[in-house]
């Protein structure tokens, strides 16, 4: 079954006289399942949103993770629009953006300082630019296939780049430790920084966690160089330890970023530092006209005090578990070879095999007929709104897919 579309279809038809693609970069129609996911959302509350055409949707990507405590939480809401009625951007910062910047520097164990932007891709482009004042070297380090923003240095595209954009950019192979160290040495006194994310959550495949020694041997490879150490920590931050994610590996970085779920919706970025960078960071300029936006960071600091309040992070954790293990017992039911890889509050689904990724890709056609919004391509996300009740009807309206699929491929 499909669910209509009919609006959806003739607003994006609206778009393409207006907007080059009509949709783009990640949520364009293409990057999902054009035909069966909806392109346009009317209103969203808790773990559900509405369409324009009316369908509700139980949603498993909250706003690809910049949801973690549910679309239109009323305390998130109301400590924002209290904001909103004194105004959002001015001439200068508002007295929140201290407010914030204490409450991150206080929460993140190795943080002395902190700035803000709008996205994650500012502050990560920003950050290997700080490293580099710092060191004064020009080489930065980071993962195949790792994705750290839509800048050129790091972008999954090829339009518009040129070679040079990334003549300074090394990368090696995720946990292949003696690659790192082959790479150091080729470029002995000319790294300036190691840019990672927690674990390697790449497109178009599953999550591979680190392996047990390799944040301890990352770290000590850059305090041994003189390398400094970035965290990206802009998908998952908040989802895995609620004082960053770093904290859920063991080690510490000199400098990370946030976004995504920071405010829980409203567009906001961040990125913390030790002290001894705090003078290279005032020499690399960083700005934007509404990036001292007053409402966001009122809607950031309402969020960290909830997740750190009611222990969020360690909460989907858990529910995502729960989710996982019952998706998983419903496809070895129905004999399906369904993996969820990366951490449980946001899993990557794939069947062991379908390296065409046609098997998922049919799997979530056949639940986007019943109101579940799972992605083919790309993690899924938890987030604290996402009831027990709402995990098992999820799981359910699954198995049905799933015995679909199972006599769609035999007959």
């Amino acid at each position: 079954m499909s669910l209509n579309h009919d609006k959806s279809d003739k607003l994006f038809s609206r778009a393409l006289n207006v907007i080059p693609g009509g949709i783009y970069g990640h949520v364009a129609p293409v990057a999902g399942l054009p035909t069966h996911l909806p392109k346009y959302i009317q209103n969203a509350s808790g773990c559900r949103f509405n369409d324009v055409d009316g369908n509700e949707w139980i949603d498993f990507m909250c706003g690809f993770g910049a949801i973690l405590h549910g679309y239109s939480h009323p305390e998130i809401d109301a400590f924002a629009n209290e904001q909103r009625l004194k105004g959002s951007i001015f001439n200068q910062p508002s007295p929140v953006m201290v407010e914030l910047a204490e409450s991150l520097t206080n929460k993140i164990d190795f943080a002395d300082w902190t700035v803000f932007a709008k996205n994650g891709s500012d502050l990560t482009t920003w950050a290997i630019r700080v490293a580099r004042e710092h060191t004064q070297r020009p080489y930065v380090i980071k993962a195949k296939g790792s994705y750290h923003g839509v800048d050129a240095w790091c972008d999954p595209g090829f339009g518009g780049r040129v070679d040079e954009d990334r003549s300074k950019i090394l990368e090696f192979p995720w946990n292949d430790l003696e690659c790192l160290k082959t790479l150091l040495k080729s470029y002995a006194n000319q790294v300036s920084s190691i840019i990672l994310t927690p674990y390697h959550h790449a497109a178009f495949a599953p999550s591979i966690m680190p392996t047990e020694t390799f944040w301890s041997e990352v770290e000590q490879v850059c305090q041994k160089n003189g390398i400094i150490l970035i965290l990206d920590d802009v998908r998952v931050g908040g989802r895995l330890h609620d004082g960053g994610s770093h904290r859920y590996f063991n080690f510490t970085p000199d400098l990370s970023v946030y976004s995504k779920a920071l405010g829980n919706g409203y567009a906001i970025s961040a990125c913390t530092g030790k002290d001894f960078l705090r003078n290279a960071s005032k020499e690399v300029f960083l700005t934007g006209s509404c990036w001292n936006d007053a409402v966001a960071m009122s809607a950031a600091l309402k969020s960290l005090e909830i997740s750190h309040e009611f222990n969020v992070a360690e909460s989907i954790l858990a529910k995502g578990k729960y989710f996982s293990q019952g998706m998983c017992a419903i496809a070895k039911k129905n004999n399906l070879p369904l993996n969820m890889s990366g951490p449980f509050s946001m899993p990557y689904p794939c069947f062991e095999g379908d390296e065409s990724l046609f098997r998922i890709q049919k799997f979530c056609e056949i639940a986007a007929g019943k109101g579940l919004y799972f992605h083919p391509h790309h993690n899924w996300f938890i987030s604290n709104a996402h009831s027990i009740a709402d995990l098992d009807l999820a799981i359910d309206l699954a198995d049905q897919a799933m015995c679909e699929l199972v006599d769609l491929e035999n007959s």
